[in-house]
């Protein structure tokens, strides 16, 4: 019945097993056991070279990220409904000591080459204006779409070629791997990305997400983002637990399982209220439209989802859902239809 955010859901058992498992003595802060199979582990799901960290939320990742990324000085493009700009309550700017962020409209709040490029030419080489130095953008994207590995690649082609860092806020990252049914390397490192938020309580986990780094300047990174984590009251002194939750996730890829079980939910639901959709469900987001009255009708039989704007409304699924789960929501749906 709860369909406001998958920040609200339970915690997947086999990560509750995990920090369970992982309730021993062992080194402090991020010298312990689990935290130095980090790298190893998302190396192998990458195909790749990885430096990884944890951090408690995707606010810290996704702003500690653009640190190592960005100068004060300098601004992050970014669309203009990214999470970044409208709900992390400035924390970029305060990792950044002041970076601007440019935002840029784009459908299903995705950026376009084109509207990327013109931004960079209206920057003047003076110093009288802050030059980009990053291109963030998030995958799914605030309205559930999935980036691909086709468009991904065209806007790290930019960031190559103006030397801009390329950040993914990736907090339904496992949503869009599993809707395009590529591999994570196709997605980032593959497509230039530089530096990956990689989520992991939407997707069944308590605490903790994945700061990852890729390519040759992954190590320097890593080491920043590191004094940024301290500096920043996100070192835990028991940090094991959280390296206990990512490890339960990727090393038997029940990250890309839950994935797929939010997925195929938001698609049952989907199925029911196919000309009220605003955007293709692509990933486990559904913005469908409604009236006033049509959403009091369904809060009233037990359902809870947010209001998106006028006329529309914000249904989320999770880990924990299937077709059968949601179907009194889909039969629901489909009732203010007939009256």
């Amino acid at each position: 019945m709860h369909f406001f955010s998958d920040n609200a859901t339970p915690v997947c058992p086999a990560v509750m097993a995990a920090i369970a498992a992982a309730d021993r003595a062992d080194h402090g802060y991020d010298g312990d056991g689990w935290s130095a199979r980090l790298d190893g582990a998302f190396s192998d799901l990458f195909e790749t070279p990885v430096r990884a960290l944890w951090l408690a939320t995707g606010t810290a990742a996704n702003s500690i990220a653009l640190a190592t990324l960005c100068p004060p000085y300098g601004g992050v493009i970014c669309h203009e409904e990214a999470h970044i700009l409208i709900d992390e309550c400035g924390a970029p700017g305060f990792f950044t000591h002041g970076a601007t962020l440019m935002p840029l409209p784009g459908d299903g709040a995705k950026l376009t080459p084109d509207s990327v490029t013109a931004r960079l030419r209206m920057i003047r080489p003076d110093v009288h204006q802050s030059p980009a130095r990053a291109i963030s953008i998030t995958n799914a994207t605030e309205y559930g779409r999935a980036y691909t590995p086709a468009e991904v690649a065209a806007l790290g082609d930019i960031a190559k070629g103006h030397g801009l860092g390329f950040h993914m806020d990736g907090a339904r990252f496992a949503n869009a791997v599993a809707h395009l049914g590529c591999t994570p390397a196709d997605i980032t490192w593959r497509a230039g990305v530089d530096a990956l938020s990689f989520g992991c309580v939407k997707n069944g986990g308590m605490v903790g997400e994945a700061l990852l780094f890729f390519g040759d300047a992954a190590p320097a990174r890593a080491a920043d983002a590191a004094r940024w984590r301290k500096r920043s009251g996100h070192l835990f002194s028991k940090g094991r637990y959280l390296a206990a939750q990512i490890l339960a996730m990727i090393e038997g890829d029940l990250w890309l399982r839950n994935a797929h079980a939010a997925n195929g939910a938001a698609q049952a639901l989907a199925a029911s209220v196919a000309e009220r959709l605003l955007h293709p469900v692509e990933a486990n987001e559904l913005f469908v439209r409604l009236t006033a009255d049509e959403a009091a009708r369904l809060r009233a039989q037990g359902f809870d989802f947010y209001d998106w704007g006028d006329g529309a409304a914000r249904l989320v699924t999770n880990w924990s859902q299937d077709a059968q789960s949601v179907a009194p929501l889909a039969q629901a749906l489909k009732a203010l239809d007939h009256g």
